[in-house]
């Protein structure tokens, strides 16, 4: 059990408190954020402290971190947060919901995967890796660091997803393929050949019918 402060006061930052409370032996205790966002006193009923202050107020050897920030920058905020906390002295906490299927081989650290994710046998997750809800994580692959998974995605078995990748709604990648370094698939993207750094794959969007509802026979 860790006593964490969680960095972040968006929605992602409230999420990781409730499941850290309910589905973790971890206790969050405060809220932290840069100074010229800290705006309030407090957050989510915690104290809510600037980063600048942090240690000075959660020392790193009795309290750990967690970055709750999204994908700005194809996650790179994210992952300049996780540097400048580990700079700090803190330890980032993983959390792997109670309700995943896990078979992973490793998992790394500040990484949140939420419920309903199935990773199977031999899989290696990086250092902070988002997986929300409803991915499946297919044997042998691998996920580098500073990723992040939305929800329902499909990684096919033999893949792999190099760091600062997002990959989103309903995506799918087939077996034994690379996603190179900072690529963006959109929701909906099917991937069926090894790509290189930075693409950026957007599925096909459905386009309106020609009739409204009132017009055809259901």
């Amino acid at each position: 059990m860790s006593k964490v402060v969680v960095f972040g006061t968006g929605s992602f930052a409230e999420l990781v408190h409730y499941y850290l409370t309910h589905d973790s032996e971890h206790e969050v205790v405060a809220f932290t954020a840069s100074a010229d966002h800290v705006t309030t006193d407090t957050f989510a009923g915690l104290p809510l402290v600037p980063f600048e202050e942090v240690t000075r107020l959660y020392p790193p050897d009795t309290h750990a971190m967690y970055v709750a920030v999204g994908y700005r920058q194809v996650n790179r905020v994210r992952a300049g947060l996780y540097a400048e906390a580990k700079a700090k002295g803190y330890t980032l906490v993983s959390w792997v919901s109670s309700r995943c299927t896990n078979y992973a081989a490793s998992i790394g650290d500040n990484c949140f995967i939420f419920e309903d994710n199935t990773l199977q046998p031999f899989v290696t997750i990086g250092n902070d890796v988002v997986l929300w809800s409803g991915n499946h994580i297919g044997h042998h692959s691998t996920v580098g660091d500073h990723c992040y998974i939305t929800s329902h995605v499909v990684v096919s078995g033999h893949c792999h997803v190099e760091p600062y990748c997002f990959l989103g709604v309903n995506a799918t990648l087939r077996d034994s393929i690379t996603v190179a370094e900072s690529c963006v698939i959109g929701a909906g993207a099917l991937i069926m050949k090894s790509t290189t750094p930075k693409q950026v794959y957007l599925g096909e969007r459905t386009k309106p019918y020609a009739k409204s509802s009132d017009q055809i026979n259901l």
